[in-house]
């Protein structure tokens, strides 16, 4: 990163006052006011069409305010073309990519230097780019000689991330760049996001999720209606009540409310899956989703998860497993025969896969009824009826129906319209794919509410997100996909986002630590484990057994009471040697493991057999500590 420009951290680099736009009739903004200092994060925040994006866009040249004055490092502001704020530091990271998609990730990333004159080394490009990635811990995920149209939503926001950095900027603006991010990703964000701040860069973090704002923020401005209505507050001077109470004028419940979940068998089966393969994204993915159920599908950015929905759905050619629906196998190589199966799919990216934005929101209801229809005519008529219903349950008012633009209407409205498509079909299977991607706190409150009210119609429902938070809140279990596999299917009151994150942790990322136990075990004859430990409860993330060794008593992704292992007494005292059964059968060391932040990482357990000899504990302390300061 270059040095930033002769300013002093603190000081105030841009101010915005009585700004006004209106798009046509829509009135965008009317009189925001916004402070960014130097070497601050500062959120700016507020409900769906409160003005955030095209405040940020008049600041990043994207928009031509029709009122107000800006200014920034002391001069009045008055760009042209987005190019005038790149050449004066300024670069936003969009909510909705910007990337040219016959282009490739590389290309992309420093898509605002090949306009410029003068020649290119790619050599050099291609290092930083590499760089860039490392720093977003996606140098293997991301290939820099992929084309950006074949990359998946949250892939393509990891590449508008990489580009705006690759600027170097003196001002950032964020705008939901973790709309697709799962936690350890935005973590990792959030750790280049300190490293700007502490150079001296002023960073704009626009966001929805108010966790976030909390964990990253120096101050924020709140906006509603097109006006600033909180300015500039210091963020640890406001509570979440407070915050929600600002951006939506109200008071909110608890926006998860998840109801008690009914014993485990005591809904029929809808939907089970087993070994399902589409390569080269999945591999080996099974769980199942119960009658009025609410399944979670957790995972990190190319897991596996959507490419598992899509294969399901008929949208990916399917090279294995097998796919049942009320216990009758099927085989859906098409959407329209999924549909046809009583299966419907919300999928990620609203824009691209979900609406045609030229037709009226009554035409973009009936999508899915069209689809499904066979026959003369299109039989409109024979869902009046329930339409009217789905509006009333909507809030929408009917009037809006003939609306000749879905983009007229917010992010969180065209994702309610979305839903409601697949209702006016009584599936017996909803998939989401990332269903609260981008909309405000409210919103998601009401989404969560429908998505209840479905369930308890009876209908499956299958969340994928990246929120983890999101998944514990909703979901009654939740299955876990890493590198395309399925890794665990646990009850969601055994799991927090700490939990999840580390089951979620791609397989790769756990080569050392599975090298070690390998290791451990080949030398000692015994068995190697990590596991979670919370209460008298265990997770176990890995395990490792020698040829012929007795294992620990439960394996990786499962979920056991201590007492029901076969090492209750080590796991109970985790104790700083090697612990002996009450049997005597084995004896077992743990060590704990901690993150550079110090977040409970979890313990390494070593177990070896009565009669195996019990090793000297200090040393293999020594080669786990090793490994977990390697880590950090």
């Amino acid at each position: 990163m270059r040095e930033p420009k002769k300013t002093e951290i603190g000081e105030v680099v841009l101010t915005a006052r009585g700004v006004e736009k209106t798009f046509d009739r829509t009135r965008a903004l009317a009189g925001a006011e916004l402070e960014l200092r130097a070497g601050e994060v500062h959120g700016l925040l507020g409900a769906n069409g409160a003005g955030k994006s095209t405040l940020s866009k008049v600041i990043s040249g994207h928009v031509t305010r029709d009122a107000g004055e800006v200014t920034y490092k002391g001069r009045a502001l008055n760009f042209r073309s987005t190019r005038d704020a790149l050449d004066a530091g300024i670069a936003i990271v969009m909510q909705e990519t910007t990337l040219a998609p016959d282009l490739t990730v590389l290309e992309n990333i420093f898509l605002p230097e090949l306009g410029r004159p003068g020649r290119l080394s790619y050599g050099a490009l291609r290092k930083r780019a590499g760089e860039l990635l490392a720093s977003l811990g996606h140098e293997h995920v991301l290939r820099l000689d992929d084309e950006v149209a074949r990359l998946s939503a949250a892939q393509r926001q990891l590449v508008e991330i990489a580009k705006a950095l690759a600027l170097d900027a003196d001002l950032i603006i964020f705008d939901e760049p973790t709309a697709s991010l799962s936690p350890s990703e935005v973590e990792r964000l959030f750790d280049i996001m300190a490293r700007l701040r502490a150079s001296g860069r002023a960073l704009v973090f626009v966001s929805h999720r108010l966790e976030e704002v909390f964990a990253i923020t120096d101050r924020v401005t709140i906006m509603r209606e097109g006006r600033t209505v909180v300015a500039s507050r210091d963020t640890a001077s406001l509570s979440q009540a407070e915050l929600i109470r600002h951006m939506v004028g109200q008071e909110l419940g608890a926006i998860y409310a998840t109801p008690a979940a009914a014993p485990e068998n005591a809904k029929p089966v809808v939907l089970a899956v087993e070994g399902l393969r589409a390569p080269p994204e999945v591999r080996n993915v099974s769980f199942q989703v119960r009658k009025g159920e609410i399944l979670g599908l957790g995972g990190l950015v190319g897991a596996g998860r959507s490419e598992a929905a899509e294969a399901i759905f008929g949208l990916r050619p399917r090279a294995g497993g097998t796919i049942t629906m009320e216990g009758r196998v099927i085989d859906p190589k098409k959407p329209h025969q999924a549909v046809k199966a009583g299966i419907g799919f919300v999928a990620e990216d609203r824009r691209v896969q979900n609406i045609v934005p030229d037709l009226s929101v009554k035409e973009n209801l009936l999508l899915a009824h069209l689809g499904a229809h066979q026959g003369f005519g299109l039989a409109y008529q024979s869902r009046e009826k329930k339409i009217g219903e789905l509006l009333d349950s909507l809030g929408l008012p009917a009037h809006r129906l003939l609306d000749d633009n879905m983009l007229t209407f917010s992010g969180g409205m065209q994702q309610k319209i979305i839903i409601a498509r697949w209702l006016l079909l009584d599936p017996k299977v909803l998939l989401l794919d990332e269903p609260t991607k981008g909309v405000d706190i409210g919103t998601r409150s009401s989404i969560y509410a429908l998505l209840r009210d479905i369930a308890a119609r009876g209908v499956a429902v299958v969340v994928i997100s990246s929120d983890f938070e999101e998944l514990l809140g909703i979901s009654e279990r939740i299955v876990v996909i890493s590198d395309g596999t399925t890794i665990a299917d646990l009850p969601s009151r055994l799991l927090d986002v700490e939990k999840l994150t580390l089951l979620a942790a791609p397989r790769t990322s756990m080569r050392q630590n599975t090298e070690l136990l390998r290791s451990l075990t080949a030398e000692t004859g015994g068995a190697g484990f990590w596991a979670l430990i919370d209460g008298d409860r265990m997770i176990c993330l890995n395990v490792v057994t020698a040829a012929e060794a007795p294992g620990p008593g439960f394996a990786a992704g499962e979920a056991k009471a201590i007492g029901d292992t076969a090492i209750p007494a080590a796991l109970q005292r985790r104790a700083a040697d090697f612990v002996t059964e009450a049997d005597g059968s084995r004896s077992t060391l743990l060590v704990p493991m901690k993150s550079q932040r110090g977040h409970d990482l979890g313990w390494i357990g070593l177990s070896v057999p009565a009669g195996a000899g019990v090793p000297a504990a200090e040393p293999i302390r020594q080669r786990i500590e090793t490994l977990n300061r390697a880590a950090a």
